[in-house]
């Protein structure tokens, strides 16, 4: 390859160029199912070379222990620099507090309220307003029905394949930044509050960011 003055680039100039910026991801979730399917779906998206760098794991416990997971995990493996815990706002007790103390400790926190499916919604051009995860859930399958003619499982290991098919993910990225930044103004700045709205649409966006950024 030639630069523009004529002059061949030397192999060690574009080795420093192709060096991926995405980190190591450490991500914790406690679902077996949709959070679990839709994270794979994401590692399986990006170049193979880089698949590694995303670990997902599934904890067997309450929502409350993910933190504890993440921490442990991160010790054990250092070379995670960025731990993450998934999960949804729905029934879980302390939830607000289970982020603020995920934050304090280092731990990245993508969250939905009232559920993931709020985020999917984003993917095809909007997210509505629904108070629990049941009707958040019926709204999308009906929404997801009428876009990709399939009927949506929870279980369907290729979810993010198919929302990227069908939808926009970097109009999602746009759609899910504004509804936080409505939110605060209008003076919700708990998690709790902030519905619908969700932060895993950050560490999407992040990772995806990162590996557009390494192929410059």
């Amino acid at each position: 390859m030639a630069e523009r003055n004529g002059k061949r680039k030397t192999r060690e100039q574009l080795s420093k160029r192709r060096v991926p910026e995405l980190g190591y991801y450490f991500i914790v979730t406690d679902t077996e199912e949709t959070e679990q399917n839709y994270m794979i779906g994401l590692r399986d998206s990006i170049p193979k070379e880089l698949q590694r760098r995303l670990v997902i794991k599934v904890c067997q416990a309450k929502t409350v222990e993910l933190v504890n997971e993440a921490l442990n995990m991160a010790s054990l493996q250092p070379q995670f620099g960025e731990p993450w815990i998934v999960f949804d706002r729905d029934q879980v007790k302390d939830f607000d507090q289970i982020i603020s103390i995920a934050k304090e400790k280092g731990i990245n926190v993508g969250w939905s309220n009232p559920c993931i499916e709020i985020w999917f919604s984003a993917y095809f051009g909007a997210m509505p307003t629904y108070q629990d995860s049941v009707s958040c859930c019926s709204g999308f399958e009906e929404t997801y029905y009428k876009i990709t003619g399939q009927r949506y499982q929870k279980s369907d290991a290729a979810i993010y394949s198919k929302l990227c098919r069908f939808g926009d993910e970097k109009q999602a990225f746009a759609i899910a930044r504004q509804k936080l930044m409505e939110h605060t103004r209008n003076c919700k700045n708990a998690p709790s509050e902030m519905c619908p709205a969700t932060t895993v649409s950050a560490l999407v966006e992040e990772i995806k960011t990162k590996i557009e950024k390494s192929k410059i």
